[in-house]
């Protein structure tokens, strides 16, 4: 069924918008899943904070202009699935990748963040980024490391004479 030019429109308007906001963006080719796949790929995608969208190239070639994700544009051919992460870089690159293993036919095509366009082989790097939390919790543990080394380098000496008397007695108990 072809779209009236205003449903053209505001399928622009709304991948503009939501490309205006997202960290990171796969394409993925979608080609002879089934429609109860699909159901389950975008349930999946909506529980983790992903923008799935399938529409034509040239509405999305439209909709990415003046966004990071113009590096896109030129690379935008056959059946393609769009997901946009919204909370978290890796969100999307996730998705796909998970759903690929138990399902050949969707393959990546183009990964973009940061203006930058790679190839799809970077899904991979991609999806291994942490999340918030996770890069919260490293960046603590960073954080707490060199106070730790303080107080174990200052309780050092004090438990260092305290097994140099234990030891002693223990030689004199002996003898």
């Amino acid at each position: 069924m072809a779209l009236t030019l205003e449903q053209k429109k505001a399928v622009v308007a709304e991948v503009s918008v939501v490309a205006q906001s997202a960290h990171s963006a796969v394409a993925a080719e979608y080609r002879g899943l089934t429609v109860g796949e699909m159901t389950d790929l975008r349930a999946k995608a909506r529980k983790e904070g992903v923008f799935l969208k399938v529409a034509k190239n040239t509405l999305v070639r439209r909709a990415v202009e003046g966004t990071d994700f113009e590096c896109m544009a030129e690379e935008l051919t056959g059946p393609l699935l769009f997901a946009f992460s919204m909370e978290d870089p890796g969100a999307a690159a996730r998705l796909i990748k998970d759903f690929a293993k138990g399902n050949d036919r969707l393959i990546a095509k183009l990964v973009a963040i940061g203006a930058q366009l790679y190839d799809a082989s970077e899904l991979e790097r991609l999806s291994k980024m942490p999340t918030r939390d996770q890069a919260i919790a490293m960046l603590m543990g960073v954080m707490k490391a060199p106070i730790e080394k303080f107080v174990r380098t200052l309780a050092e000496p004090h438990a260092k004479l305290v097994r140099t008397v234990a030891a002693v007695r223990d030689s004199k108990q002996a003898a």
